[in-house]
């Protein structure tokens, strides 16, 4: 019998990716998005990795007689245009959702960073999240992961009051120290919240490495088994696209993931566990404090690859200076762009670290440079600034008129 357990995270995410939007486009044209590119790189990725993992995702849990087991995170922007152009893919997602093996997990609506700048919107985003998972797969969320597994202490706590129990993040070297990422762990400022640390070593092996590093799927149990030696569980956290997409299928990733399953069974050293079951299973063995948020991201695993420049910053600033008077004013076409808006992509595009980590921001990124990224972006969000605007300014007129409509009723009377 197993008795240590492995937890296979997938993230799935797409961003609505921006037209190139002028300085004169501002005031005239509010079409933001690039239709075509969307709908072309989804359909792209879906042909080379959803599709095709997902029908091996399910033959490996009917093969496997339910041992295997697995768990995604969908963003509601990845949703949408699967919707929109992709609908087969929802469909091999809702045959996962069927077999009772996957669990789907909870997480910001529009992968945004709202976590770190508005309570009310990231409290939002989250239950917009999980009602569109429970509408499309019948299930409630009952695990949450922040975009690009970003925690702090505070955050836990909002995600605790959110009824979440269970949460992903990253066993970054410079919280853990020399505590391993093998085990459950507790917030310290919430103690209830339990969680669970990404093994970025074992995690990136196939994630990064491994079209330069292959290895088999049974040499891939024995490097876990040492990895484990002193632990209870193995966190492989890592973006779905890893598979056909970042990792092409001349890789052999696709072979090492068909024996995988059956490699850990056969071995028995492990067992698979959704993130729910694990929390359910495995005790913690201590708390761990998270001042300064961290995530999954570079090799400094913190905030600098979306808030670590002044371009960054400003353009961060200047979105969610926005907040309070759109809830004012309340419009649902404002309130849709400003979700896509905040996708974290668009503050990753603007990205100018370099070195070790240069080679994956300029994987992403669809601009020349980060001054690019930038300047469309605030192109946008100006003309998004004067809608905005002209619907407060139309809503004070209108709240004029029938206040002085009040008055004179009042005088007749």
């Amino acid at each position: 019998m197993a008795t240590k357990s492995i937890c296979l995270y997938f993230q799935v995410h797409q961003p609505t990716r921006l037209r190139l939007y002028r300085f004169f486009d501002i005031g005239k044209d509010s079409h933001y998005y690039d239709d075509f590119a969307n709908r072309t790189i989804l359909r792209r990725i879906a042909q080379k990795c959803y599709l095709p993992m997902n029908q091996l995702m399910l033959e490996l849990i009917k093969q496997n007689k339910g041992k295997f087991k697995i768990a995604y995170s969908i963003s509601g922007s990845a949703l949408e245009q699967f919707q929109r152009f992709a609908p087969d893919v929802i469909e091999s997602f809702k045959a996962l959702a069927a077999t009772g093996k996957v669990e789907f997990l909870a997480e910001t609506y529009y992968h945004s960073l709202a976590s770190l700048a508005s309570e009310s919107e990231f409290r939002h985003q989250v239950a917009k999240h999980a009602a569109k998972i429970e509408e499309l797969f019948g299930v409630k969320p009952t695990a949450f992961r922040n975009t690009e597994l970003i925690y702090s202490n505070g955050i836990g706590e909002m995600v605790y009051d959110m009824g979440y129990k269970t949460m992903l993040t990253e066993g970054a070297r410079h919280i853990m120290g020399w505590k391993s990422p093998n085990y459950v762990y507790t917030g310290e400022t919430q103690p209830k919240l339990k969680l669970l640390l990404r093994n970025y070593g074992l995690s990136d092996d196939i994630a990064f490495r491994f079209a330069q590093q292959p290895v088999t799927a049974e040499q891939f149990v024995e490097k876990m088994k040492e990895n484990a030696q002193e632990g209870d569980i193995v966190n492989l956290f890592m973006d779905y696209e890893t598979f056909g997409e970042h990792q092409g299928v001349e890789s052999g990733i696709f072979d090492f993931m068909k024996a995988l399953p059956a490699a850990v069974i056969k071995d028995g050293t492990f067992g698979f566990v959704t993130p729910t079951e694990a929390t359910k299973k495995v005790k913690p063995v201590a708390d761990i404090s998270v001042e300064d948020p961290i995530s999954w991201a570079d090799e400094e695993r913190d905030l600098t690859a979306w808030l670590g420049n002044e371009l960054q910053n400003e353009a961060f600033k200047k979105v969610y200076a926005m907040t309070e008077k759109l809830s004012i004013v309340n419009d649902v076409e404002l309130w849709e762009d400003f979700g896509h808006l905040q996708e974290s992509d668009h503050f990753y595009y603007m990205c100018t670290k370099f070195f070790s980590d240069g080679e994956v921001h300029k994987y992403f990124n669809p601009y020349d440079t980060p001054y690019e990224a930038f300047i469309n972006y605030m192109n946008v969000i100006s003309d998004f600034q004067i809608r905005l605007d002209e619907k407060r300014a139309a809503l004070d007129v209108k709240e004029t008129v029938a206040e002085e409509l009040g008055k004179s009723k009042r005088k007749k009377k």
